[in-house]
């Protein structure tokens, strides 16, 4: 009795999490769109949290490679598309230096962009996932037909984007506290 009750709360907790990932989107936009300051070291924290994510992500389409024809090449096409949104971005952004702080409002437009990209993705992926059980009969490999280069191809824009955005609001920074 124990385990069936487990699994039934495992099973509730897998599909209230997909019942509020709408809601998660849209919080992130919100978020993502917020006037806020900018404070040196969480834009130093998240750039280096996000280059050594990138990193290992690049290294790991390399090696999916192995499995999944062209993987690394969506994965190097999307993060240089995502470091040309990043420097749009950076260009598009409203700076307001202050007496003591710089601020910036990012562009609600690329924060959308980038935010259906993530949605379009996970829909896309469970999408997919629900038409490629079939690939089992077809004796084809569901990892290829699951749509894999196209998921790393749009992790790759997501990563792209804020690292280039971190970097520029890094460089405003500096430049805002040398004046």
């Amino acid at each position: 009795m124990p385990l069936l009750l487990l699994a039934a709360a495992l099973i509730l907790l897998v599909l209230l999490s997909i019942a509020l990932l709408p809601f998660s989107f849209v919080l992130r936009y919100r978020a993502g769109t917020a006037r806020r300051p900018a404070r040196g070291w969480m834009v130093t924290l998240n750039l280096v949290g996000l280059s050594l994510s990138s990193v290992l992500f690049l290294l790991t389409a390399a090696f999916t490679t192995r499995w999944v024809p062209g993987a690394f090449r969506y994965a190097l096409t999307g993060f240089g598309v995502g470091c040309v949104l990043g420097t749009l971005g950076l260009l598009l952004t409203r700076w307001e230096p202050g007496s003591r702080a710089l601020y910036y409002t990012p562009n609600r437009w690329l924060v959308l962009g980038i935010t259906l990209v993530v949605t379009a993705r996970v829909g896309y992926g469970f999408w997919r996932t629900w038409h490629a059980w079939r690939a089992a009969y077809e004796h084809t490999s569901l990892i290829v037909v699951s749509g894999v280069s196209g998921s790393l191809a749009a992790g790759a824009v997501v990563l792209g984007y804020y690292v280039t955005y971190w970097a520029g609001v890094r460089r405003r920074i500096r430049r805002f506290r040398s004046r």
